[in-house]
C-alpha cells in the first residue's frame, strides 16, 4: 500500500497514445505515416531516460543517507 506508485493515469495515457499512433499509421498524408515511427522512437528514448535519471537520484538519495548518518 505505502511506498507503492499507483500508474493507471499513466498506463492509460500510454494505451491511449498508442492507439492514436496505430490509427495515424494508415493515415492518407506520407508525412503524418512516417512521423508515427519517430513518435514511437522518441517515446521509447524518454521512457529510457527517465529510468536512467531515476537510478541516478536513488544514488544520491543513499548517498546522501550514508553522508548525513556520519555527521
Amino acid at each position: 500500500m505505502f511506498g507503492t506508485t499507483d500508474n493507471t493515469y499513466n498506463d492509460i495515457r500510454e494505451r491511449s497514445l498508442m492507439q492514436w499512433l496505430s490509427e495515424m499509421e494508415v493515415h492518407d498524408d506520407v508525412a503524418v505515416r512516417c512521423g508515427v515511427r519517430l513518435a514511437r522512437e522518441y517515446m521509447e528514448y524518454l521512457k529510457e531516460e527517465n529510468i536512467k535519471l531515476k537510478r541516478e537520484c536513488d544514488l544520491k538519495d543513499k548517498y546522501l543517507k550514508k553522508m548525513s548518518k556520519r555527521g
